[in-house]
């Protein structure tokens, strides 16, 4: 467990705060993983974002009517906070009886509490269902390796010695599987999600990417740093010129999280898949 996060409210009994109640915020340093994986806020060898989706935004116009939208968090990888899941939800909940004289508002609030929790800028867009409705739902890039015929028997903790590469030949391509499956490292529930990576170097053999994918099926830990552990491996075995890791997981509590990792700059798409 995260030494910090017993500290949180995840797993616990919580009362449900329907005013504004920015103190609900946990954050959680991401120093102490960023250590697990010999890393420093100086060293970090990814560029990148999380990106959080909230499906249950609600808050009171001056006249008392309700508003409901979908909010769009923006938070920097190197920020050196995450916020704790359950605290968002708690904190974002809490604005369900508070009056906003507009959108605006609303948008600069989150704002400012989201960035004061993360200890970076964090960026914020609220949208309508039909925003969101006419974006439609977006499919993985590249290739799928779930239906590869391959035997399974670690799950364990990720195993990185399972990756195989051939690095005689240098390929550009896109992988995708929608097998990844972790453990919350506090409440031990499931955690599902759909990874992709992207990457021009040695070539990976996709059968050892899918074994190696699965090995995190029992594995706790939070949803970014599952992605900052496949980033480091994959680099590690590839030596690639560029590489891109994401992961967009299935909503908990109205929320998902997409953890965005890459050597380059991202436009990142985030449109959400079917089984979001």
């Amino acid at each position: 467990m995260h030494p910090a996060a017993e500290h949180s409210p995840l797993g616990k009994s919580s009362e449900y705060i329907a005013t504004y109640t920015p103190s609900l915020l946990f954050p959680i340093a991401r120093a102490a993983k960023w250590a697990e994986l010999g890393l420093t806020a100086q060293t970090l060898p990814y560029k990148g974002v999380d990106f959080w989706n909230c499906y249950e935004l609600s808050w009171l116009l001056p006249s008392g009517k309700p508003v409901v939208a979908i909010g769009e968090f923006c938070i920097p990888a190197e920020s050196p906070n995450i916020i704790e899941s359950k605290s968002f939800k708690l904190y974002l909940n809490s604005l369900n009886q508070t009056a906003f004289a507009d959108r605006q508002q609303v948008q600069a609030t989150l704002e400012k509490d989201l960035s004061a929790a993360a200890g970076m800028p964090v960026g914020v867009r609220i949208r309508s269902l039909a925003d969101i409705e006419g974006e439609g739902v977006a499919s993985l890039p590249g290739t799928c390796v779930d239906d590869l015929d391959v035997s399974i028997s670690s799950y364990d903790r990720p195993q990185p010695e399972l990756l195989r590469c051939d690095a005689s030949r240098v390929v550009e391509e896109s992988l995708h599987s929608h097998l990844l499956k972790s453990n919350c490292p506090v409440t031990s529930q499931p955690d599902w999600g759909s990874v992709v990576v992207q990457y021009r170097g040695a070539v990976l053999d996709h059968a050892s990417f899918l074994e190696y994918i699965v090995s995190f099926r029992q594995h706790s830990d939070f949803h970014e740093q599952c992605v900052e552990r496949i980033f480091l491996d994959l680099q590690c075995l590839l030596k690639p010129e560029h590489l891109t890791v994401y992961a967009r997981y299935v909503r908990r509590g109205g929320l998902d999280i997409n953890p965005y990792r890459s050597t380059e700059m991202l436009d990142v798409d985030n449109r959400r898949l079917a089984r979001q």
